[in-house]
């Protein structure tokens, strides 16, 4: 694809998510996200057959960026042998990266589409489910090699894992509504339980 034309994708797409994250989905018509990015209909159509492809390229595009964070997560913790250092490691990676996170709209952007039923009948919601299930997936084993299988208390791994992915975004929404650093703080509290169940 020529460059230009990607250019003018990507165009599309940042002033689609600037609208969608305003105004939601449904207030978010096509001839406004053309005005907003400077482009025309023929260009916009030329990229997407309409408001739901539209939705799936913005959706996949931040859910691709979440499963790099991941990645990366991973990669940065995987020098450790030990499981417990490994998994407590992983979390103190996030709690340094917290303010980072917080600029980022993707957990914003995905309420938007969870919201929205048309986008759920339509799919779209289905990349923010693979994204979950990646980061529960690879959470879980973490926990599962830091405790040996099963966390000492009873608690199951994975439910253990989509607790962890719980705080993240309640700590997040909160700390974007507030502007206070809630995610650090809870994600540091986390860690902090995770110890104490390591003993």
């Amino acid at each position: 694809m020529p460059r230009d034309s990607t250019i003018t994708r990507e165009r599309i797409l940042q002033a689609a998510e600037r609208l969608v994250l305003e105004y939601g989905f449904g207030s978010t018509t096509v001839d406004g996200v053309v005005a907003a990015s400077g482009t025309s209909k023929g260009a916009f159509f030329h990229h997407f057959t309409g408001k739901d492809d539209l939705a799936r390229a913005l959706v996949a595009r931040i859910a691709a960026a979440d499963h790099r964070v991941l990645a990366a997560a991973l990669d940065a913790v995987a020098h450790l042998t030990e499981p417990k250092p490994r998994l407590l490691a992983f979390l103190a990676y996030f709690e340094e990266l917290a303010g980072t996170v917080t600029a980022e709209e993707s957990g914003c952007l995905y309420i938007s589409v969870l919201t929205e039923r048309q986008l759920i009948d339509t799919g779209t919601a289905d990349q923010i489910v693979a994204v979950v299930h990646a980061w529960r997936h690879a959470v879980t084993e973490l926990i599962q090699a830091a405790f040996h299988g099963r966390p000492a208390t009873g608690i199951d791994a994975e439910r253990l894992a989509d607790h962890f992915f719980v705080t993240f975004e309640g700590a997040y929404l909160l700390s974007r509504a507030t502007g206070k650093p809630h995610l650090a703080a809870q994600l540091r509290v986390m860690r902090l339980m995770l110890t104490s169940m390591l003993g």
